[in-house]
């Protein structure tokens, strides 16, 4: 169903406020290094804690494994921030699909 008169003059009202605000501009993909340094410690402490628990008490490692789970859930709504267009431009996606580029090799002539 197509937008009405009315209902395009706003949204078009939205987009050239937005284009104008220089806050919302500068946000666009971009992510928290200390939210990200906190979910990487969390993960290491996790794992530490997880494999440390597991010759102390079943419920230490347990309670670790659930710190993993969340650290990485926490993690993965945090690349889903970036979306799949960002993520495409990251190396290691290319490396990962196996279309990592290699340099071109410049064969000089023997004549």
């Amino acid at each position: 169903m197509p937008l009405s008169e009315n209902e395009q003059r706003i949204l078009r009202q939205i987009e050239e406020e937005l284009e104008q605000d220089p806050k919302f501009a500068q946000k666009g993909y971009r992510l928290s290094r200390r939210r990200s340094a906190f979910i990487g410690l969390g993960l290491v402490v996790g794992l530490a804690i997880t494999i440390g628990g597991l010759a102390v008490n079943f419920f230490v490692a347990f309670a670790g494994f659930v710190l993993v789970f969340v650290m990485t859930t926490m993690l993965e709504s945090e690349l889903r921030v970036l979306g799949r267009d960002r993520l495409g431009q990251l190396p290691i996606s290319a490396w990962l699909s196996g279309n990592v580029r290699r340099p071109e090799r410049h064969d000089v002539d023997e004549s």
